[in-house]
């Protein structure tokens, strides 16, 4: 599967990053670039490291070494600034679930710095695109899984931000309305957006660009997934994943 992007300027670049806590490496010298508009796949079992890394590109956690920029930004100097320039949407959805879905997109859109105008006239779109008009109104606590992680990306890419991360956002989730998200995210790319994503789910990292594999806090592969399987004489990515997981020494990050 080829980038989507309508160009291919680098917005994620990271070289030599590395995280410590003490004595330990959660995140040893790991090396990468993703592209405007590509779907980017950061793989690894848990303790690999992923989430660590995760939390430096979204500017949370600052680097013990190495040099980066998200969107352009320093992660070192500018976290702030990465901070207002990309989505990001968790497994756990961070939304508000005693608001109103119309409210959780006006809250969402003034954090963001969006003008009252903009922000009605989007959030009108896009309850006409979800086919969410009956829901408009509805407090998110009572929608249904399917419908808040529809709603969940829809707030993470609201501000229309040059890259979302997306930490595990299908997990819990039937396999149609899984793949009914992932049109969504190949929508975004559409758009420009770049998508970053973590999964446990190995046919969805078929659906990705590009994957990288984490192994004990090191990138171990990373390239398209017709690409992984041939070099590694896998049918699938999970054959890929599993074979390099055997390899990993320690169990938790």
């Amino acid at each position: 599967m080829g980038v989507r992007g309508l160009n291919m300027d680098t917005v994620i670049k990271v070289e030599n990053l590395t995280k410590r806590f003490g004595n330990f490496t959660a995140v040893d010298n790991i090396s990468f670039e993703v592209k405007r508009g590509e779907i980017f796949g950061f793989l690894g079992a848990n303790g690999a490291g992923k989430t660590t890394a995760m939390r430096m590109l979204c500017g949370l956690s600052i680097p013990t070494e190495g040099k980066g920029t998200v969107a352009g930004y320093d992660i070192f100097k500018q976290p702030e600034l990465i901070k207002k320039s990309i989505g990001y949407m968790s497994q756990k959805f961070s939304m508000y679930e005693d608001l109103k879905v119309w409210e959780n997109l006006e809250l969402f859109g003034g954090i963001y710095g969006m003008n009252d105008k903009v922000i009605k006239q989007k959030t009108d779109e896009l309850m006409i695109k979800l086919n969410f008009e009956d829901e408009r109104d509805k407090l998110v606590k009572s929608l249904p899984l399917g419908f808040k992680q529809k709603l969940a990306f829809s707030v993470s890419i609201f501000h229309q931000p040059q890259v979302v991360f997306l930490d595990e956002p299908t997990g819990g989730v039937d396999p149609i309305t899984r793949r009914r998200f992932w049109e969504m995210i190949y929508d975004a790319t559409a758009q420009g957006i770049t998508v970053f994503v973590t999964t446990h789910y190995m046919d969805e990292a078929e659906y990705c660009d590009r994957v990288s594999i984490m192994v004990d806090g090191r990138i171990e592969a990373l390239d398209s997934p017709d690409n992984l399987k041939k070099q590694f004489n896998a049918k699938n990515m999970d054959e890929v994943f599993q074979q390099l997981a055997r390899k990993a020494k320690r169990v938790d990050n």
